[in-house]
């Protein structure tokens, strides 16, 4: 299957359905105040890239990074905050989830940017492998983010 990571609006009538799925998923598995989810008009803004894997015409998955000023847990370095990642089920274990990963990191060296991080929930054991098998490290809470006990934090050094 050939697969094609590129630059998408998030208000594509392809890619709307799986970011619904991704948020009645993560609606399962934490309470609402959790869950900390941009929604289609935050990814929207020129500070946010998205991106989607398409097989065809086809959305198999997606994933945006958000370009980040320097705060106190930063030491004061700008970064990338890696948002809404998701692949269908169905078309897991094809690296889908890697791939756009990398393209977004390629975006924020392209940028100048060497510093990416991210939030996600310590439930979503598929999400947390990929992490870790794609280099991020644990890290304390940034971002005005709770250490909620539900969240768990990561961070990367790219290039």
């Amino acid at each position: 299957m050939h697969i094609e990571i590129r630059p998408t609006r998030p208000d594509h009538d392809a890619v709307t359905p799986l970011l619904a799925q991704l948020d009645a998923y993560l609606g399962e598995l934490y309470p609402p105040e959790a869950n900390h989810i941009l929604d289609v008009q935050a990814l929207l803004r020129p500070d946010v890239l998205f991106v989607a894997a398409w097989s065809g015409s086809e959305a198999l998955g997606c994933g945006a990074v958000r370009r980040m000023p320097g705060e106190a847990p930063t030491r004061d370095q700008i970064y990338g905050e890696i948002k809404r990642m998701f692949v269908l089920p169905r078309a897991r274990g094809a690296r889908i989830g890697q791939r756009i990963l990398e393209s977004l990191e390629a975006s924020l060296t392209g940028e100048g940017i060497s510093h990416a991080l991210l939030e996600t929930g310590r439930d979503q054991t598929e999400a947390v492998r990929l992490y870790e098998r794609c280099g991020y490290r644990p890290r304390a809470s940034f971002g005005g983010y709770p250490d909620n006990g539900l969240s768990v934090f990561y961070e990367k050094r790219l290039g």
